[in-house]
């Protein structure tokens, strides 16, 4: 099924997009329980099929140490290896279970400069059915307010359908 994606010719308009991408998404996991292939595809797909994405992965919470985020499956550059709940917008997307829709990150209090091109970022938690925190979904991106509450709804609604 991963083929047909990347022959498919995606909408401008970027809900559009993220519908055909999203559709694309929950057809390429189906079927498959294991969540590092599911956070590795949709790190994947999504880095692929929008251009202002500079960075895109997940940071999953780590069993052993307590509140402490772990990087994971990601398209990018090299990432922070662990970020502690509370700390930056990954960290406080986690310590707070609320999705972080950052237009600039350099006035956002005590972010965390994985890397310094960095300008804008949305990070979305990312829950299991019974609704644990599993890991957040964070995109960067090099360009100021580049990720508005389309992008919000639509990580949202993508990361639900994958993991809950």
């Amino acid at each position: 099924m991963a083929e047909a994606f990347n022959d498919l010719t995606l909408p401008e308009d970027k809900a559009a997009r993220y519908a055909t991408v999203a559709q694309e998404i929950a057809s390429v996991l189906e079927g498959e329980p294991n969540r590092t292939a599911r956070m590795a595809t949709i790190a994947a797909m999504l880095a692929a099929s929008f251009e202002h994405y500079f960075w895109t992965g997940f940071y999953v919470v780590d069993p052993d140490r307590d509140r402490e985020l772990v990087v994971g499956p990601y398209q990018g550059t090299l990432g922070c290896l662990r970020i502690a709940y509370g700390r930056g917008v990954c960290g406080t997307a986690a310590a707070t279970g609320q999705t972080q829709l950052v237009p600039d990150v350099h006035a956002f209090p005590g972010h965390i400069a994985c890397d310094g091109r960095s300008a804008s970022e949305v990070v979305v938690p990312v829950f299991d059915p019974a609704g644990n925190l599993i890991a957040v979904f964070d995109v960067d991106a090099t360009e100021p307010a580049a990720f508005d509450a389309v992008d919000a709804a639509w990580l949202e609604k993508i990361l639900k359908a994958a993991f809950s």
